[in-house]
């Protein structure tokens, strides 16, 4: 006799846990959103102006490359700057071919004319962290050897400026973002050069509630069963929201004073964030270790809210803000 699997924890919409260890992330909430969490297949040729390419490196990380017509069809010789991208969830769930991603990333590689490389990031439970943290950094590393060409990928060794290479994340992508650059201080990235780190709505946070977090609004990109039992499932076991990945300026945190040579941060936060508060706290613990970090806030948006594809076309706020947001990475990636 078959016994029947059961549920021993979900997180609404998003992420069942069963008691045999397996996890379905099949999306259970309003029908009408699903397609924003459906997989975007990739295609070598150009579609509104960009075109994509799903990779796997000889260590076995899976990446999406974007990139983007040469607007200017007679000079082929342009280098474009890098973005590496390291996508949200919680830790727990998305994937670098969601349509949401698709969707945002490609619009910043046409906007900023830069390269987008996105990785698929191992996924708690099953892979607690630091294991995204460690792909993030791999990542990295897989771009420093094709551009010392021990490794070849041609979309970037044609076209990518190793030079101006660029970490960005959302959400949970944002904590990989600073744990990366901190961890890139450690390493030679010749002839690679970091030259930039842009952190969007970083899910920094701590054990204890913040004023923010009791008293902002929800959205359905985050709420707080998501910040606490996504962090529950994602974090070392035993481990409280204090830790150092999910608290980088708390005590168990290594001094952000001594973290050795950080890039530049273009450092996003949104107005009505739940964790604004937290998110704060960081930057302010950045300028007081005088590190090199540029605020830049969304007015009267939530958490990543340049996501939801459909409040951006339908909100006039939201279609604005995102447009901001848009312009002020371009012009981050610009002046470095």
């Amino acid at each position: 006799m078959v016994q029947e699997k059961k549920v021993i924890d979900e997180v609404s919409g998003w992420l069942r846990l069963f008691d045999d260890g397996s996890v379905d992330r099949t999306w259970t909430g309003p029908p009408q959103v699903k397609f924003m969490s459906e997989a975007v297949r990739p295609h070598h040729h150009f579609i509104d102006g960009v075109a994509t390419a799903d990779i796997t490196t000889a260590d076995g990380l899976k990446l999406r490359i974007y990139l983007p017509e040469n607007q200017e069809k007679n000079d082929d010789s342009e280098k474009l700057p890098i973005l590496l991208h390291f996508h949200g969830g919680g830790f727990c769930i998305s994937e670098a071919d969601w349509y949401m991603y698709y969707t945002v990333y490609t619009r910043l590689a046409r906007a900023a004319r830069a390269m987008v490389v996105s990785v698929y990031l191992r996924r708690a439970p099953e892979y607690r962290l630091p294991a995204a943290c460690d792909d993030g950094l791999a990542a990295l590393l897989w771009l420093r050897s094709v551009a010392g060409k021990q490794s070849h990928e041609p979309w970037l060794s044609d076209h990518g400026d190793f030079g101006r290479v660029f970490l960005i994340g959302d959400s949970s992508g944002g904590n990989i973002v600073h744990q990366v650059a901190a961890r890139a201080g450690h390493e030679d990235l010749i002839p690679l050069k970091l030259a930039g780190a842009i952190p969007i709505h970083p899910g920094f946070c701590r054990s204890r509630r913040s004023k923010s977090e009791m008293e902002q609004p929800e959205t359905p990109f985050l709420t707080l069963e998501m910040v606490d039992k996504f962090l529950s499932l994602a974090l070392p076991v035993g481990a409280t929201k204090d830790h150092p990945i999910t608290c980088p300026m708390g005590k168990h945190a290594p001094p952000l004073e001594e973290l050795k040579n950080l890039p530049p941060y273009m450092y996003c936060v949104a107005e009505q964030d739940l964790i604004k508060d937290t998110e704060m706290e960081f930057y302010e613990a950045m300028k007081k270790a005088k590190k090199e970090v540029e605020l830049f806030v969304s007015n009267g948006v939530g958490h990543s809210f340049y996501l939801n594809k459909i409040v951006v076309e339908m909100d006039p706020t939201t279609g604005d803000e995102t447009e901001k947001l848009f312009h002020g990475i371009t012009e981050f990636i610009n002046k470095h």
